[in-house]
């Protein structure tokens, strides 16, 4: 047994990786007072805002960091689907995308909730919604990657979904919140290791 050293700075996570292989049996979307939203070719700042909402608690950063380019390279393909999902008062409080570009896989890129609704079922409405809009006709593998930064139910969640863990890895990258990426006070789960403030 043995360890890896994470340099100072650096935040590691265990990533797993999990897939579906087959369709799941039709089964009713469970009821939620929360409706999924179609963004097409959405404006980047919108998209950010609504990314940087649902995903800072868990340091999602990516979106943050990439180029305008890039990122609408992304979120306005024709085969990557974004979905807000608002509430009934019609404020976006949740994320879902779905990537289609490397056929006959669908990748559940993003899937969250903000904070306050956490533990009150609607992720069970949200996956509903993502596994009957991804298995549509071509698709023979839907798959997502967690990690250990995420919430601490993610991955039983996805697991009993109907995702099987397949493969797992040590990522490692430098913290956004050293950056100025993301406030100093998200994520209080990961300590944040910032030497320079013991200097």
């Amino acid at each position: 047994m043995g360890s890896i050293p994470v340099e100072p700075g650096m935040v590691a996570a265990v990533v797993t990786h999990l897939e579906m292989r087959a369709r799941p049996r039709p089964a009713p979307i469970p009821p939620a007072p929360l409706q999924l939203v179609r963004w097409k070719a959405p404006k980047i700042d919108t998209y950010r805002a609504l990314f940087r909402r649902v995903g800072e608690p868990w340091l999602w950063f990516s979106r943050l960091v990439m180029s305008d380019e890039s990122l609408a390279a992304i979120i306005h393909d024709p085969m990557v689907e974004i979905y807000a999902v608002a509430d009934p008062r019609g404020i976006e409080v949740g994320l879902l995308e779905l990537d289609f570009r490397a056929m006959p896989d669908c990748e559940l890129v993003f899937f969250g909730l903000v904070p306050q609704l956490n533990g009150k079922g609607h992720g069970k409405w949200l996956m509903a919604q993502a596994k009957a809009l991804a298995w549509r006709k071509g698709v023979e593998r839907f798959w997502v990657h967690t990690c250990t930064l995420d919430s601490p139910v993610a991955l039983g969640f996805y697991m009993k979904a109907g995702f099987v863990p397949t493969r797992r890895e040590i990522e490692t990258f430098a913290d956004p919140r050293l950056a100025g990426i993301l406030p100093r006070d998200c994520a209080p789960h990961v300590p944040l290791l910032d030497q320079s403030a013991n200097a």
